[in-house]
């Protein structure tokens, strides 16, 4: 029992530590884009937090920010001054009766519209310009692999080749996006299974438009999950396609991270948007069990997959939290608009109910992905 637990693949060691590491990075450059931005914009800073529940470690610096690392390693908050609770939804009245005029000049709730909406857009967009930075590293370090958007082979019976799709056919663009690399193509075609879809291809010197539908294809990836995938039944060969990995400056690489991580953005939105539908998996959907395994299985693979892995969860913690749901960041964004407006903020009884209402969305969605993590897939 002891080596099942204390083991390098044991349960601590193998998951619950890469686990923990994966999920305060993503935590920290979240909220550390509250906290930098918050204080640019003037507005105090009374606990930056790593973690919920008790504290287990803590400061105080110069300002007066109680810096602490807490019992519970799920998520993260910066409480700014003259707020109620950590998720700066309302001002503690109290409080700010209780603070000096100087103190009420730099409060979170006395600040105008366009303060308060730049720091909590802020987590976010730190989420994103976090992996845009992981994604350069890899570029600079690693290059990018290309392959020329030609077909070696169509699987018979495929949706490619029921429409009519041949060896040596180069794809030209998808529903009217330029296509340049295979991989441009496999990108378009996965999240659109159902989807009908409209190709142009190069065939003998003429361009042709071809229809086809994606098929689902179910797949195991390299850290074990199962997932499903839109497919037509092409494939490529590195001689046909002319593959080759190129070395990128800097520059192409900052250029190329930022289309990466547009591309993981525009996924996201495209599986939430098919998901609302019914026409998404529901088991391709988990939460902090999934995420721990996945953790695991990457650290076992090396740092450049847990690396990775942190870089893909920051996205989607940075798109989870852009959603217009009180108590999360899209939710304040919202209202925040609303004030912008009509020039006034809601009233605090719509306010009230409108964030119980988000609450209990968000406790659903909660309870949701914790049921698929542990019975429902």
């Amino acid at each position: 029992m002891a080596s099942a637990f204390l083991g390098s693949d044991g349960l601590l060691i193998g998951t619950i530590v890469p686990f923990i590491i994966v999920l305060t990075i993503v935590v920290f450059v979240h909220e550390i884009g509250h906290y930098l931005v918050g204080r640019a914009c003037g507005i105090g800073v009374k606990a930056f937090s790593i973690g919920f529940g008790p504290e287990l470690l803590g400061f105080n610096d110069r300002h007066g920010t109680r810096w602490r690392i807490s019992a519970i390693p799920l998520g993260g908050y910066v409480k700014f001054l003259g707020d109620i609770s950590v998720t700066s939804s309302e001002p503690d009245d109290e409080e700010l009766e209780r603070l000096s005029p100087q103190e009420r000049a730099h409060a979170f709730h006395t600040q105008p519209v366009w303060k308060r909406a730049l720091t909590v857009f802020a987590g976010p967009a730190f989420n994103f310009l976090f992996t845009i930075v992981v994604f350069a590293a890899m570029f600079i370090t690693l290059g990018r692999y290309v392959a020329e958007p030609t077909v070696a082979e169509v699987r018979p019976d495929s949706p490619a080749a029921i429409a009519g799709f041949e060896p040596g056919d180069r794809f030209l663009s998808v529903d009217g996006t330029p296509v340049t690399t295979f991989s441009d193509l496999q990108r378009y075609i996965s999240p659109r299974s159902g989807d009908e879809i409209s190709f142009v291809v190069l065939r003998d010197g003429k361009e042709l438009e071809i229809r086809a539908t994606p098929e689902t294809y179910e797949e195991t990836d390299p850290l074990g999950n199962q997932v499903k995938r839109g497919i037509i039944g092409v494939s490529t060969t590195e001689e046909v396609s002319q593959g080759r990995r190129e070395e990128l400056t800097v520059g192409q690489s900052i250029v190329s991270a930022i289309g990466e991580t547009g591309y993981v953005i525009q996924a996201t939105g495209q599986f939430f948007k098919r998901f609302v539908t019914g026409r998404e998996d529901r088991c391709q959907l988990g939460g902090p069990v999934k995420i721990a395994d996945m953790a695991g299985k990457a650290a076992q693979k090396g740092y450049d997959w847990l690396i990775q892995l942190v870089a893909l969860l920051s996205v989607g913690i940075g798109i989870l939290n852009l959603l217009p749901i009180p108590p999360l960041d899209g939710g304040h964004l919202l209202f925040y608009a609303v004030e912008a407006i009509q020039r006034r903020p809601l009233s605090e009884k719509v306010l009230g109910v409108i964030h119980q209402a988000g609450f209990m969305v968000v406790l659903a969605f909660m309870g949701f992905v914790f049921w698929n993590d542990l019975f429902g897939c």
